[in-house]
């Protein structure tokens, strides 16, 4: 069919749909889905014999916008804080998968470099983490507290400070994804390799259990937690990158919806590491240890539930 006979064809259809969504007619939920699983169809033909046609771009636009439509008037949930976190969060995890595998992928390889820098280069340690903070932690070591550096201040002074620090090493790494997603990996390449080295330092020292219990308590949430706002920053650097069948501009639109609210969706776990990190972390050392170990366990489990395990149950539960 040729595309001319295509558009005539359907045409008042679209246009009604189109009137429909924006609310000059009005139908109900289930109707309009109807509507819209016939306008896929129409995408999907579209796409397949007039992939570079401007009528695949109206489509595209026009699904997005009903699939919006149709979520907003679905949702039956009153209290809209709730279904961000119990439904569009999670579906919105669920459809970039693939930025997720890829932010925990290179997770580990940086993590990797960090510890074989720090394994074979004794002078590296001190040049990602500083003369002062390395000769500090000896000192302590020396002392029987490895981890005394997290004790020092008020506890509401650092809950505050380390909070602001973490939310602007998150933000910097969803925002630098503007760069087509390379300050995003610069930013979770910085992270991460001091995360090996300085973990492999404890290790050297002897220590790194201790590191583990004392550090890991506010840590398990705040690491996952800069891997999922990477997973941000690469979802929007891959829709400048690879607009589709959208303009460049309407998809980096969808891309900057979609990376700031996942973003968004870290900040409690970010703020949560920063209370433990300034009112528990600094009594590791005297807690006994199944409660570190518990805590540790707890929080891990919980965010890595949240982002690995419930937006793909929650998305078979909703087939």
């Amino acid at each position: 069919m040729r595309e001319v006979a295509f558009i005539k064809r359907n045409k008042d259809k679209w246009l009604a749909f189109e009137q429909a969504i924006s609310g000059k007619i009005k139908k109900n939920p289930d109707e309009l889905a109807g509507l819209y699983i016939q306008l896929v169809n129409d995408l999907s033909f579209a796409q397949t014999y007039y992939p570079k046609s401007k009528t695949v771009v109206y489509l595209n636009h026009l699904a997005v916008t009903a699939f919006q439509q149709i979520y907003k008037t679905k949702k039956s949930d009153k209290n809209q804080l709730s279904a961000f976190f119990k439904t569009e969060v999670p579906q919105l995890v669920r459809q970039n998968k693939k930025y997720m595998v890829l932010a925990f992928t290179l997770f580990f390889i940086f993590v990797s470099l960090g510890v074989l820098s720090a394994l074979y280069d004794d002078t590296f340690v001190r040049l990602i983490l500083s003369d002062e903070y390395v000769d500090q932690t000896l000192e302590n070591i020396r002392k029987g507290d490895p981890v005394a550096v997290y004790k020092s201040g008020s506890n509401w002074g650092s809950f505050i400070g380390i909070t602001m620090n973490n939310l602007y090493v998150g933000l910097r790494c969803f925002v630098y994804g503007i760069s087509g997603g390379l300050g995003t990996v610069y930013i979770l390449l910085q992270n991460c390799i001091m995360l090996g080295s300085f973990q492999t330092f404890f290790a050297q020292q002897g220590v790194l259990w201790e590191s583990v219990r004392g550090i890991w308590i506010h840590g398990s949430m705040e690491i996952f937690a800069i891997v999922i706002e990477s997973m941000c920053g690469l979802i929007l650097g891959a829709s400048i990158l690879f607009p589709g069948t959208y303009s460049r501009i309407e998809s980096f639109k969808a891309g900057m919806k979609t990376s700031l609210k996942i973003w968004l969706s870290t900040m409690p776990f970010t703020i949560a590491a920063g209370f433990l990190e300034g009112f528990v972390t600094r009594y590791s050392n005297v807690m006994p240890t199944i409660v570190s170990v518990l805590i540790i366990l707890v929080t891990l489990g919980f965010i890595a539930w949240y982002y690995l395990v419930y937006p793909f149950k929650s998305g078979q539960e909703h087939v």
